[in-house]
């Protein structure tokens, strides 16, 4: 009977910590705080979906920068989404000074969300690689699948600027 008990326990706590994961709709900005994506209504939101840690993640961070640039006093807004794990104990752990650090050496100008794991980011845009770009449009839905697979020998700000020019 304890087995029974203690299985359904697990089952209970596996259920309760799926839905709260899909019940999440916001990102925490690197300064602490929250943001919510569904407050961002009206704008077209570009996602550099992204982790410190991956090599071409400082590409990326620099393809957001252009797009950012392209598009200041339009009303579309680039956002850089880190997917390090906030868990110390996790192998894909970064803190917010490490983040910062990035945030440094890549020159990102652009606001940075933390989503620990990707749980949120990776899942409601259905990302399969990192890094990857997300196009949200004025209604707050996502407009085409995520843009991944970066070359640095390909400008990948041609594709998104497409996309979004064709949503403002």
């Amino acid at each position: 009977m304890k087995i029974v008990r203690g299985f359904f326990s697990i089952v209970g706590l596996a259920i309760a910590l799926v839905m709260s994961v899909s019940a999440q709709t916001s990102l925490t900005p690197l300064g602490g705080g929250s943001f919510d994506i569904q407050s961002q209504k009206g704008k077209v939101v570009v996602l550099a979906v992204g982790a410190t840690w991956l090599p071409l993640s400082v590409k990326q961070a620099e393809y957001a920068n252009i797009l950012a640039k392209r598009y200041s006093g339009k009303n579309v807004v680039v956002y850089f989404v880190a997917t390090d794990s906030t868990l110390q104990n996790s192998k894909n752990f970064a803190s917010d000074d490490a983040i910062k650090k990035f945030v440094g050496t890549s020159k990102l100008a652009i606001p940075v969300l933390r989503d620990s794991d990707g749980a949120y980011t990776l899942k409601k845009y259905n990302i399969d690689q990192l890094p990857s770009f997300i196009i949200i449009d004025r209604t707050g839905n996502q407009s085409g699948g995520a843009i991944g697979g970066i070359d640095p020998k390909f400008d990948i700000t041609v594709p998104i600027s497409k996309t979004v020019d064709g949503l403002l």
